[in-house]
């Protein structure tokens, strides 16, 4: 080798060498430093972290605060729905009384007077439950709908087709929806 490459090749060993320890110095005196966190930007990490904890909060309780306002609305709104269904279950049985009442043979001009008087009272009993919303259910050929109906005995019939109401031994009656009382029947076989 010529004296001339030998000396770029020194040079080179040196500027590597001298690289070298530099690096070495910078790391160690950066250990040396170590940083220490800005006591500003912890606090401000942690300011973010509450706040975004109580907006997680308040929306669970916005949430929490509509639910009940729609199970209150609904529970009012069957309250209104179903109002009268005590009372028509308490006037029933005068209205059962009534119509048993009216069975009976009138043959002088008293019992007359005395049937029409009952005649009229039923008449009024049962306009205050339709005009309530409560209709009554277990008619004479009618379907048998067995969430209606209770069926207390299967009978020949000629008169009615299978699977229908063949006499009515107790009138239901029905609430907007809901059953108050089924009627109580005898199915056609």
């Amino acid at each position: 080798m010529t004296e001339k490459n030998e000396e770029v090749v020194e040079d080179k060993n040196i500027s590597d060498q001298t690289d070298e320890n530099l690096t070495e110095e910078i790391e160690s005196e950066a250990d040396d430093l170590q940083v220490e966190p800005d006591p500003k930007q912890a606090e401000i990490d942690k300011l973010t972290e509450q706040v975004n904890n109580l907006e997680e909060k308040l929306l669970r309780s916005q949430a929490e605060i509509q639910n009940i306002q729609q199970r209150n609305a609904r529970e009012l709104q069957n309250v209104r729905k179903y109002d009268g269904q005590k009372l028509a279950s308490a006037v029933l049985p005068a209205v059962d009384n009534l119509e048993r009442a009216l069975q009976v043979e009138a043959n002088d001009e008293v019992s007359k007077q005395i049937k029409t008087g009952v005649e009229m009272t039923l008449k009024t009993l049962n306009q205050a439950l339709t005009d309530n919303g409560i209709t009554s259910t277990g008619e004479i050929g009618e379907s048998f709908d067995p969430t209606k109906h209770q069926a207390i005995q299967s009978v020949e019939s000629d008169e009615v087709e299978s699977d229908q109401i063949a006499q009515v031994l107790q009138k239901g009656y029905i609430l907007q929806d809901r059953v108050i009382r089924p009627a109580m029947v005898s199915v056609a076989k």
